[in-house]
């Protein structure tokens, strides 16, 4: 049940038109500068054909897998001591769809982990860069031999949604954060 945007020539899915437009955005997500000695990657949507890409999930879950439509880690710590901030980006066709995402990150007692398989960790960070990801990554202090899993420190999620969609959902959401200063304008 996804919803498609209807243009004069053809019929084209939200999440394609998302991750489209998320693959003219570079390693970095636009705006975002990386802290002394960590790095940004994008680890989704991939450059041209699909490999093992990372994904979220729960430690001591096989199954329980995210993989959101868009994904940048940025990653940081020490081989002793890793961690990865994410930015994630999903777009959401239906607003069900938005209640079934929201779920995934919202707050909880658990903690979250960020999954890159090997394959990802030993391809080029992008065409014409012949660069391997993990040379950009502090924790991989050596070639990666498996997959590399470090903790989530802090994520930050963008939903995507149908016009008539955001409409409803901000006439009826409490903003969950607001600056002290804009509390206090007049």
């Amino acid at each position: 049940m996804s919803e498609y945007l209807r243009s004069d020539r053809k019929t084209i899915r939200l999440d394609n038109v998302v991750r489209a437009r998320l693959k003219t955005w570079p390693q970095r997500p636009p705006g975002a500068t990386a802290s002394k000695g960590a790095s940004w990657l994008r680890a989704r949507p991939s450059e041209g054909e699909p490999i093992a890409q990372p994904y979220l999930k729960v430690p001591g879950s096989d199954r329980m897998r995210t993989i959101p439509d868009g994904l940048w880690l940025h990653f940081g710590g020490t081989p002793e001591d890793p961690y990865a901030d994410i930015l994630c980006i999903e777009a959401c066709s239906t607003f069900q769809n938005l209640l079934d995402k929201r779920s995934r990150f919202a707050p909880s007692t658990t903690s979250l982990l960020a999954f890159c398989p090997l394959a990802w960790l030993l391809a080029p960070i992008q065409p014409g860069d012949e660069t391997p990801r993990w040379r950009m990554i502090p924790a991989c202090v050596a070639e990666p031999i498996a997959g590399l899993t470090v903790p989530v420190r802090d994520i930050r999620v963008l939903y995507g949604l149908q016009r008539e969609h955001y409409a409803g959902f901000a006439r009826n959401q409490v903003p969950q954060r607001m600056s002290i200063s804009a509390r206090w304008r007049h």
